[in-house]
């Protein structure tokens, strides 16, 4: 059964909606309330809801007929948190133009650097939004707003926001902003205020559960090749060349998997879900030395968050309290040059972590259409008076997720799943690699 199929579902609101909507003279129809994008369309996880009384479904993103918050007077917020992402120029300059354009609201106030902008004494005050602040914001990567790690008092947020007059928040940001957004909605609702806040989910590695795609990981994607493909030519260049890859992924592979299988000529994708080890017969340093003796050259991608257990953990934590993770890319770059030098094998190694560039570029074009309609739906579902949501994207729709369910667990790529076998399929590798795995012909007819 789908774990969806017994998930609370429901979406909160701030009260019905009674203003008719002003899109009713340019949208030809509008989309009705609850529940109705398929949680699951596999036979056998909706054979298994015979027993309930309803299929459960998200309820679906779109503009309402009936709007909670009158346009006249409404003064709308946001805020991106959290590390640098292609894409959120994009559904900033959306947020504000379809709050202008669509709904007849005129003033915006973009918070800066992260909630620390929401701060009873914030490092710099908040900006107006305009129509002609924004108007090619999207050619450029980063943040107009920029951004900040770390959470602030929930009590000045809220201070703040009703200070400013603020009825409706956007939040931007991954699983630490969506837990402080979360976490405002309760004091908003303790304190009996009628001010919304709506989600809009940014992570490049494209983890937050219960979202098929995020925005920034499509670019991700699509920017690492120009690194792979130096990583293959840099090998190829030379006797026994390794090119080494870095790429993004704290606890999840997608973008190392995606990337790979883009690419075509990666023997090694190592990834956070799925252990590995270094030494002994079918582990990373032998299955390398046999790929060497066979075609002289091999190109390994490694997600940031994997091999973690091969070094010693990081006390350390970042402002949003996330363990720092050591640098695996070094650490292999070493095992292996340390390896061959023992074997007196000759070798030349390449280490690229293309990391920031990446995370500093501006959306490709179907990252940009995406962002432009996240941002369109975040502020249909705002207009319309829901709060403490997230805006989704499941089967192939938009939709409306309770963000505590968005960050009830992260989502991480299936060792046992299709993806991970076509990458396994395309690699060549084996499906373990070390602790007793069988060595056999492993990444030997990949490469080019």
């Amino acid at each position: 059964m789908h774990p969806l199929i017994s998930a609370d579902l429901r979406i909160s609101h701030l009260g019905p909606g009674t203003i008719p909507s002003p899109l009713g003279k340019i949208h030809e129809g509008f989309v009705p309330d609850g529940p109705q994008i398929l949680v699951s369309s596999r036979l056998d996880d909706l054979a298994a809801e015979g027993a309930l009384r309803e299929t459960p479904g998200f309820e679906a993103a779109g503009p309402r007929a009936k709007l909670f918050h009158d346009a006249a007077g409404l003064t709308c917020g946001i805020v991106t948190c959290g590390g640098l992402c292609p894409g959120l120029n994009d559904v900033i300059r959306s947020i504000v133009l379809t709050l202008n354009h669509r709904y007849g609201v005129h003033r915006v106030l973009g918070f800066r650097y992260g909630y620390d902008g929401l701060a009873e004494q914030p490092k710099a005050p908040p900006i107006e939004m305009t129509n002609d602040l924004v108007r090619d914001i999207h050619h450029r990567g980063g943040t107009l707003l920029g951004s900040s790690r770390g959470p602030q008092d929930v009590g000045e947020m809220v201070d703040t926001l009703v200070r400013r007059g603020v009825g409706l928040l956007f939040a931007v940001g991954g699983d630490g902003t969506l837990r402080g957004a979360s976490a405002l909605c309760r004091e908003i609702e303790r304190r009996q205020l009628q001010i919304g806040v709506i989600g809009i989910p940014k992570t490049i590695d494209n983890d937050i559960d219960y979202m098929q795609r995020s925005f920034g990981f499509t670019t991700a994607v699509e920017a690492a090749q120009a690194s792979l493909e130096a990583a293959h030519i840099e090998a190829r260049g030379a006797w026994n060349g390794i090119g080494l890859v870095q790429l993004m992924g704290r606890h999840s592979g997608f973008i190392a998997a995606h990337a790979s299988l883009a690419n075509g000529d990666v023997n090694f994708c190592l990834v956070p879900e799925q252990e590995f080890f270094l030494n002994g017969e079918g582990g990373l340093l032998d299955l390398l030395e046999r790929r060497l003796a066979d075609r002289h050259h091999a190109v390994i991608v490694v997600a940031e968050g994997a091999g973690q257990d091969l070094m010693t953990a990081s006390e350390l934590a970042d402002a949003s309290g996330n363990r720092r993770l050591q640098p695996i890319g070094s650490f292999l770059k070493r095992q292996i040059v340390e390896h061959f030098e023992g074997r007196g094998i000759d070798m030349t190694l390449k280490l690229i972590d293309p990391s920031y560039t990446i995370r500093s570029l501006r959306a490709s074009a179907l990252d940009s259409a995406f962002c432009l309609m996240l941002g369109q739906h975040a502020v249909h579902a705002g207009m319309a008076g829901r709060t403490d949501m997230v805006v989704g994207y499941w089967n192939q729709h938009f939709t409306h997720l309770p963000i505590a369910l968005a960050v009830a667990r992260r989502k991480q790529l299936d060792p046992n799943g299709e993806l991970w076998h076509r990458v396994l399929g395309t690699t060549g590798q084996p499906p373990t690699m070390g602790a007793g795995a069988p060595a056999g012909k492993t990444a030997q007819r990949r490469g080019g």
